[in-house]
């Protein structure tokens, strides 16, 4: 914000103090506009901009010297103007052109000659160009964002949204209780899990826009954060571990619609202490830091080797109680497979911040 203040002031007192322009609001207006959360993103949104401002004064331009500052030049400008709006290409900034039309119609219609009309529609631009210009310039000299920590921060989120439906699972297990209304927790839980999936996401991209045109990425203090390569990597495999975790929910939740009694208790007890040393692991990734990566990382896989353990008594019990893991029509096979996979998908990620600890 104190960015932006300082963008808006520099703008207005160029356009107002130096240049004495009509409409000197467009400068400071446009300055703060072009403020984001990242360089890069800034220099998208500023070519936007301007390619939308351009286009309005066009339009303006174009009817306005036809056919004069009329109603009827209006409504045309206004037509064109919002169809041009629904070009996509100029992203969240195509809104402009009707904005900037609308301005440059206004300057236009209050100028007496056709030369003092060219030049308020030419200074409409120019005022643009600065207010710009300024913006890009404070938003990259005064501490211009690295949000590197923005990709740890996803998985940690991601990690202990997954930690907490794990226990709550292995929980309710061990007790046996996989009533109506707990069945129906985990699958609101899991639902939750999967939109955690999209946050770490744009918590990746974050990061990883913040780092062009960037200068602050060549200081030695920041270059051992910047690599993203294994954050990508160990999301994959958890978004892959997330599908499956839903998969088991829903899995869970047809156990308890289509069986009245619960004769497999090992097999229950044993899936609870599966549970349980996954979200051993989910802890770990919930409270990542890159400084002791190359710690936690053998860590997770220690915990990983234990959960491959008790992945393997939920198989014995499976088989040593006879579970109908071939009968389509009951959701036992499923439940295996599902923790089968979801062993390899936390494996995976395991592996992956354990290979790049160094990197």
């Amino acid at each position: 914000m104190a960015k932006s203040v300082l963008a808006a002031t520099l703008a207005w007192w160029v356009a107002h103090d130096l240049l004495k322009a009509t409409s000197p609001a467009f400068a400071p207006f446009s300055a703060v506009l072009t403020m984001s959360i990242t360089i890069y993103r800034s220099v998208w949104q500023t070519l936007r901009y301007i390619a939308a401002v351009v286009l309005g004064v066009a339009v303006q331009s174009a009817i306005g010297f036809t056919a004069g500052p009329d109603l009827f030049a209006f409504i045309v400008v206004a037509v064109i103007a919002l169809a041009l709006g629904q070009w996509s290409a100029l992203g969240e900034q195509r809104n402009q052109i009707a904005t900037a039309a609308f301005f440059a119609f206004s300057t236009y219609a209050a100028a007496s000659t056709n030369s003092d009309r060219a030049l308020q529609l030419g200074q409409i631009i120019l005022l643009v160009l600065i207010g710009c210009g300024i913006g890009l310039i404070v938003n990259l000299c005064i501490a211009p964002p690295l949000r590197y920590r923005s990709a740890e921060q996803g998985l940690q989120i991601l990690a202990a949204e997954m930690e907490s439906l794990l226990d709550d699972m292995a929980d309710g297990l061990c007790s046996g209780d996989v009533d109506a209304e707990r069945a129906e927790q985990w699958r609101a839980a899991g639902e939750r899990v999967q939109s955690a999936v999209g946050q770490a996401r744009e918590g990746l991209t974050a990061a990883e826009n913040s780092l062009p045109f960037n200068p602050r990425r060549l200081l030695p203090a920041h270059r051992g954060y910047l690599a993203f390569g294994r954050y990508r990597q160990a999301l994959d495999a958890m978004e892959r571990a997330v599908y499956q975790l839903a998969s088991l929910t829903r899995s869970l939740g047809r156990w308890r619609e289509t069986e009245d009694t619960y004769n497999y208790a090992p097999v229950l007890e044993a899936y609870a202490d599966f549970a349980l040393r996954l979200r051993d692991i989910a802890h770990v990734i919930a409270e990542l830091d890159s400084d002791i990566l190359t710690e936690q990382a053998g860590e997770m896989c220690e915990l990983a080797t234990v959960a491959q353990d008790h992945l393997q008594k939920v198989l014995n019990a499976a088989r040593e109680n006879e579970l109908p893991l071939a009968n389509a029509s009951r959701p036992y096979g499923v439940l295996v497979v599902e923790a089968t996979r979801l062993m390899e998908e936390f494996q995976n990620t395991c592996d992956v911040l354990k290979d790049t600890a160094g990197d």
